[in-house]
């Protein structure tokens, strides 16, 4: 090969009964399934509003003195069981009043199909949205003409509730995290381009994923990453084993700056991804198939190996793939130092995936968003 690849490989302190812990939950499903995170932040988010549609009607918050004063009380909650934009089912806690006069505005009486509200709750939760983004995001659920009085009240409680999630605390260690990257278009000063949306999902030392944070930026940097991991830290994180990035710019002296033995590694599954995208169709499957020899070798000179085997056999068609490799080789070595398993964790697509697909089914009949606030609201 005229290129000569230069070595990488850290050593990695990641001890078997971990890799066991990581290997054991590895369902995709813990963030977008049935019981996951997200339909959590949803019933969490949806409950709250319908406590604050309730104070509204009654004219007085919840624990207000008001409350003695008044013959029409708080009278618990009854369940109610909803079906989502994604057919899953969703048991409630509707608040009641004594009188049983109170009539939810967000989701009616005899109303069984909640639609709509996928997209409001990513944006909601999503880091940057303003009070009155809030509100702008609020009336476009409810669908329907609702007081200015009304949508005030929820607003105050709905941002209780994000501020609560976007400042959670963190565990203190999390052996892998994923930085990951969707393009989505936005209008700014009436103008279409193109915004990022940051996702950063963690593996836990139980194995568990976790949607960390979100956070939208027209440009990446240095300056953006140092104040996206200083929030992971200040939220908690103390070390961070590996760091799964896409040649994130910046990203790499942020992160050490403040993690300084994280351990930086070329996401294997952006680098397959754009590998394919010059390939066609009919050697899609023999392609992907020869790249999976590179990064599933037993150590790092064998993969080296395999390298130069994929460049004889297809430089001639698709010379582009080899050099990609090769001139982000330093980059992609280090996990050769992990034991297998944990190279199959970071190698894996399910964790990015399984994110991405979620998010893009929300975001894929939405054309351009209006602004910020848009995407903001559709990623939490």
């Amino acid at each position: 090969m005229a290129k000569k690849i230069e070595a990488g490989v850290r050593s990695a302190d990641i001890n078997n009964k971990l890799v066991e812990e990581i290997l054991s939950q590895s369902n995709p499903k813990e963030l977008f399934g049935k019981d996951g995170l997200f339909q959590q932040l949803k019933k969490r988010l949806v409950e709250r509003i319908l406590k604050d549609e309730l104070s509204h009607e009654l004219g007085y918050s919840r624990h207000s003195k008001a409350s003695k004063q008044d013959s029409n009380r708080r009278n618990g909650t009854s369940e109610k069981t909803v079906i989502d934009d994604s057919g899953q089912k969703i048991v409630l806690d509707i608040p009641r009043d004594r009188d049983n006069s109170f009539e939810p505005q967000l989701i009616p009486k005899g109303v069984r199909r909640f639609t709509g509200f996928d997209d409001s709750v990513i944006s909601l939760y999503a880091r940057g949205m303003t009070m009155s983004e809030i509100q702008s995001h609020l009336e476009e659920m409810y669908h329907t003409e609702v007081s200015k009085e009304l949508i005030s009240t929820i607003t105050d409680g709905v941002m209780e509730e994000v501020i609560r999630w976007q400042a959670r605390a963190l565990d203190r260690i999390y052996p892998i995290v994923y930085l990951d990257c969707i393009m989505v278009k936005a209008r700014d000063n009436n103008i279409v381009i193109n915004k990022a949306v940051y996702l950063v999902i963690g593996i836990n030392i139980e194995g568990k994923k976790e949607l960390l944070g979100i956070w939208i930026s027209k440009n990446e940097g240095s300056k953006f990453w140092m104040q996206v991991v200083s929030e992971l830290k200040n939220r908690g994180v103390e070390q961070i084993y590996v760091g799964c990035v896409d040649g994130l710019k910046g990203f790499r002296d942020a992160i050490n700056s403040v993690f300084p033995n994280t351990i930086v590694q070329l996401c294997i599954v952006h680098m397959v991804r754009n590998s394919l995208k010059y390939v066609s169709y009919k050697n899609l499957k023999e392609v992907a198939a020869d790249l999976k020899q590179i990064y599933t070798a037993n150590n790092e000179n064998m993969a080296n190996l395999a390298l130069e085997e994929f460049a004889k056999k297809w430089d001639s068609k698709y010379p582009v793939i080899s050099d990609i490799w090769i001139r982000n080789w330093s980059g992609i070595v280090p996990f050769f130092a992990f034991p297998k398993e944990i190279r199959k964790v970071i190698y894996t697509t399910n964790t990015i995936e399984s994110v991405n697909r979620q998010i893009r089914k929300i975001i894929k009949n939405k054309g351009v968003f209006p602004d910020d606030k848009s995407i903001t609201k559709l990623s939490t």
